[in-house]
Order: C-alpha cells, then structure tokens, then sequence
C-alpha cells in the first residue's frame, strides 16, 4: 500500500510543479538586437535577466557586417515574422546599431501587439566613427558597407528615419576607456557615440549610466533599467528621478 500512495504523492507534486506553456495569445516577447560586428552571445546576461523577470526572450543574430541596411531590415522582418508572429505583445531591446535597425523596421511597420523598445547606446543622430569610417577604405573593407551610413550629417540613414510612434526608453553610456573616441566624440558619450546623438524627440524616458558603448548591454544596473521600463514605461519612479536630481 505504501508504494502506491508514494506514486500517487510524486503525481500530484508533479502536477503541482508543473507550468504549462503560454497560449499564443498569452506570450509577451521581447526581441534583443545586438550592435555591429557583435553577435547574440553579447546580449546574453540580459537575456538571462528578462527570462528571469518572466519574459519570452528571441536573442536575433543578424550579419552586420556583410548586408547592406536595407538587406538587414528585410533580415528582422523575416526573423520576427519566424519567431513572433504568436505574441500577444512584442518588445524590442537593443543594443547600438540595432535600435537603428528596429526604428526602420517600425517605419513601415506597426504591428497591433506592438509594446515597448528600448535602446541601449543607440547612434539615433549618428556617430562621428562612422564619419571617420566614411573617409577611410581600410575602414570600410573591415567594417562592411552599413557602418558609413551611420554618420551625423543630414541625410545619414539615421537622421532619415522618423520620429518614434512607439514608447521608447533610451538608454546612453557616459563612461569612456577609447582614447580615440575621447579625441573625435563629443563629451558626455561612451566612447562611440554621444549622449547628445542616443536621444529622439518623442522618446518617452531617458537614463544615463557610468558605462562604456562596449560593455553597456552587460551591466546590472542596465538589466534593472531595462526590466523597468518593459513593465511600467519609466525607468524611474518621480522620486527616485527627484532624488537623482539632489544628488
């Protein structure tokens, strides 16, 4: 009698335990973008942070540095409708070129389960190292043909793009070890891109850390920000901004 009572205890503890999966109705998806010349792995302590706080997560690795812009926001476009096309809500977290990435997908398309975005270290008005790589055809050879297009003058790709219809929070790194970008990019920045070139007009909220364009997308306090905004549309709570006002 014993043994079949210990059957039965294991089942309903089981059952218990047991969580089913979402209905496709039910899933709320965040989609993470990398930067240039980087790849999903970069993205990976973030991943691990949302998966933690209860989101679907789909790390995209796209190529960079071998498709044109155009090619690659035709790569997302086939990749979401791949991995999300279920979602009962779709966000975006990015790091870099893909916030430029995401904002010229969401140009010509505004999907009814759209949610939030937010972008890590975005160069929204340009960088003045794609200006640099414009003017230098090692640079380009190594780089691929997108990062030229990435610079600050008018009709860049990124100053061509529209303003943001979707909530977006913007997060920008002010902490630099790039000796060269300290010379060519305008203080505050991360070292690759100012803090005055991550921001849009429109953008719903905005946050600074004591971070490098590098190893932003990998800090806590980053993961903290981004969990946030995903769940409430503020990074900070009024006082907490008001707070960081007095210090």
């Amino acid at each position: 009698m014993a043994r079949p009572l210990v059957v039965f205890a294991c089942l309903v503890v089981a059952l218990i335990m047991f969580q089913p999966p979402l209905a496709s109705g039910e899933t709320e998806v965040v989609v993470l973008l990398h930067g240039l010349g980087r790849t999903d792995r970069s993205m990976r302590p973030l991943e691990d942070r949302l998966s933690t706080a209860g989101f679907l997560v789909h790390s995209i690795s796209y190529p960079s540095m071998r498709l044109s812009l155009p090619e690659l926001t035709a790569f997302i476009e086939q990749e979401l409708a791949t991995c999300c096309s279920a979602a009962s809500r779709l966000h975006f977290v990015t790091h870099s070129l893909g916030g430029i990435l995401v904002r010229a997908y969401l140009a010509d398309n505004r999907p009814s389960y759209m949610g939030r975005v937010v972008m890590i270290a975005p160069p929204n008005r340009g960088s003045e190292f794609s200006d640099l790589i414009r003017r230098s055809c090692l640079l380009r050879a190594v780089l691929g043909p997108i990062a030229p297009q990435l610079g600050t003058e008018e009709d860049s790709f990124p100053n061509l793009l529209p303003p943001p219809w979707f909530d977006l929070g913007i997060i920008a790194g002010i902490d630099s070890f790039n000796p060269v970008g300290g010379l060519l990019i305008p203080s505050p920045s991360d070292g690759t891109v100012s803090v005055a070139s991550t921001q849009l007009t429109g953008m719903a909220d905005f946050v600074t850390v004591r971070e490098s364009h590098t190893f932003i997308m990998r800090s806590q306090e980053v993961a903290d920000y981004v969990i946030r905004f995903l769940q409430t549309g503020r990074f900070r709570s009024a006082e907490e901004k008001t707070q960081g006002d007095l210090q």
